[in-house]
């Protein structure tokens, strides 16, 4: 089965990092020094997530189903939003 794609929304606030979360898989997060490190970081915190999930993994919504969502248009007002598919490959992005 092919993985499916999860919206992400990356923070970046002056004095820290990036910052990585998902709407549709709470508690999941990734944090970085650069952009392309934080989405790289977000593939794989999902896959090592999914690896040990309780039961099913939690069905993305589409980006027009989060922007219905008071929740997601709040967190994504001053967020870069992007998508992020688990990476096989996560023990690469942990070096």
């Amino acid at each position: 089965m092919r993985d499916l794609h999860y919206i992400a929304l990356i923070h970046k606030d002056p004095d820290s990092g990036y910052g990585v979360s998902f709407p549709d898989v709470p508690g999941v997060v990734a944090a970085a020094d650069t952009l392309d490190d934080a989405i790289s970081e977000a593939a794989a915190v999902l896959a090592f997530a999914f690896e040990d999930w309780p039961g099913e993994r939690p069905q993305p919504r589409t980006l027009e189903a989060l922007r219905q969502d008071a929740a997601f248009q709040r967190d994504a007002s001053d967020a870069v939003v992007a998508v992020v598919r688990p990476s096989a490959n996560y023990y690469d992005a942990a070096e």
